[in-house]
C-alpha cells in the first residue's frame, strides 16, 4: 500500500515538556552560574568498527544517543550532588544518587570520593574529582526508569541560549539506500534527511570548541501543488526535548553519513567535528501519492529554549507513470555527503 498523504494544520509546537520535578543547581562551582555544555542529550554516539576508507560512515559498529549533557570543566575539579541522597558507585568513575523523590543522577568520568550507600548532601559532599583527559563531567538524569533531558523543564537551573540551530542542507535518496537523487529529479519512495546542528550555548575550549551539539527538535512541512496546501507523511518528529528514542531506533533517527564528534572508524580517532544527520521521513515519503511538479521543503530545528533555524529546499517530482518503481531506468546522480569529517 501506498503512503497516504494527510493535510494538517500546525498551530504551534510546545519546545518543554511541563514537569513537576523541582529545578537543580550545576554540578560544579559556581552552582548557580551557567557553565558551558560541549555534548547535548540526543547527540550520536557511534564507533565504527571499519575504518573510514573501507566503509566510510555506513559500516557496522556501536550506535546509541548520548543519555545526557557533557559539562565542561577543569581535570581535578571537584564534583558534588545535585540534589542529596543515597549514593552507589557505578564504576571506578562512575557515581549514581538517589534522590528521595525518585530521581536518580548519574555523573561520569570521576575519580570517586565516596562509598557506596553513604549519604550526600547537594552542593556539600564531594562525590568525585573529573579524572586527567576527560575534561568534562557527563550529567545524566533518571526519572521513573527513563533518562530525562537535564536541560528540560526542572531541570538544570540557570540555563539560557541565545544561538540558533542550523539546518544546512537536505538531502534526497532512494527509499532503503545510500543512492542520491537530484532534487530536480525526485521519485518513486524516498527517504529526506537534513543535515542539522545546534551552536555551543556557551563557549567551550579546548578539543570541542566550536563542535555542533544536537537541536532538541525537528519539524518539518511539504508545500506544492494548488495554492499553499501543507503535506506530511506519517513521521514523528525528531523529538529530544525530554526523554530518548529506543537505542534500537537510532538509524531511525539518524541517517547513514551521520557520525559523532570525535569520531572513532576502526583504530582511529578523528579530532574534528561529527555530522549530524537526521531522517526527516522515517517511514519514507512516496512520491507517487503526489501529482508530478515542484514543492517546497521546509526543515526547523529548534533548541530546548525555542530558537529556530530552518532551510527551504526546492525540488521536482518526476516519477515514470510506466516504471513499476516510479523512476526511470537512469537516474540522475546527486553529490553525497562529504564522507571525510568536515573543518567548521
Amino acid at each position: 500500500m501506498r503512503l497516504r498523504v494527510v493535510t494538517i494544520a500546525v498551530c504551534g509546537i510546545s519546545l518543554v515538556a511541563s514537569a513537576g520535578a523541582q529545578a537543580y543547581p550545576w554540578p560544579v562551582k559556581p552552582f548557580y552560574r551557567q557553565h558551558p555544555i560541549r555534548a547535548n542529550f540526543g547527540d550520536p554516539r557511534t564507533s565504527f568498527l571499519d575504518n573510514l576508507l573501507t566503509n566510510g560512515a555506513v559500516g557496522p559498529g556501536t550506535f546509541q544517543f548520548h543519555n545526557g549533557i557533557d559539562i565542561s570543566a577543569p581535570d581535578d575539579t571537584p564534583v558534588y550532588p545535585v540534589v542529596s541522597g543515597r549514593a552507589r558507585i557505578i564504576s571506578g568513575e562512575a557515581v549514581a544518587v538517589a534522590a528521595r523523590d525518585g530521581r536518580t543522577f548519574q555523573y561520569f568520568h570521576l575519580i570517586p570520593e565516596v562509598v557506596t550507600g553513604e549519604h550526600v548532601y547537594a552542593q556539600r559532599t564531594v562525590l568525585g574529582y573529573i579524572r586527567t583527559g576527560a575534561g568534562h563531567v557527563h550529567l545524566t538524569e533518571i526519572r521513573r526508569y527513563r533518562v530525562w533531558n537535564p536541560l528540560a523543564k526542572g531541570g538544570i537551573t540557570p540555563y539560557e541560549d541565545l544561538t540558533d540551530p542550523t539546518v544546512r542542507a537536505i538531502y534526497f535518496r532512494h527509499w532503503n539506500s545510500l543512492q542520491p537523487l537530484s532534487p530536480n529529479a525526485v521519485c518513486g519512495k524516498v527517504s529526506i534527511s537534513a543535515d542539522a546542528y545546534d551552536t555551543q550555548s556557551r563557549r567551550v575550549t579546548g578539543t570541542f570548541a566550536g563542535f555542533p551539539v544536537s537541536p532538541a527538535l525537528l519539524t518539518w512541512s511539504l508545500t506544492g501543488g494548488v495554492g499553499t496546501r501543507r503535506l506530511a507523511a506519517f513521521d514523528g518528529d525528531v523529538d529530544f526535548r525530554t526523554t530518548l528514542p529506543a537505542k534500537k531506533d537510532f538509524w531511525r533517527v539518524y541517517a547513514r553519513g551521520t557520525y559523532q564528534n570525535d569520531p572513532r572508524f576502526g583504530r582511529r580517532q578523528y579530532p574534528s567535528a561529527g555530522l549530524f544527520m537526521f531522517l526527516v521521513t522515517r517511514q519514507g515519503l512516496e512520491t507517487r501519492d503526489l501529482p508530478n511538479g515542484t514543492y517546497k521543503l521546509t526543515v526547523h530545528a529548534f533548541d530546548i529554549k525555542g530558537n529556530e533555524g530552518s532551510l527551504v529546499r526546492d525540488f521536482r517530482i518526476e516519477n515514470d507513470p510506466l516504471s513499476p518503481t516510479g523512476c526511470p531506468a537512469a537516474v540522475k546522480q546527486a553529490a553525497q555527503p562529504p564522507a571525510e569529517p568536515p573543518v567548521r
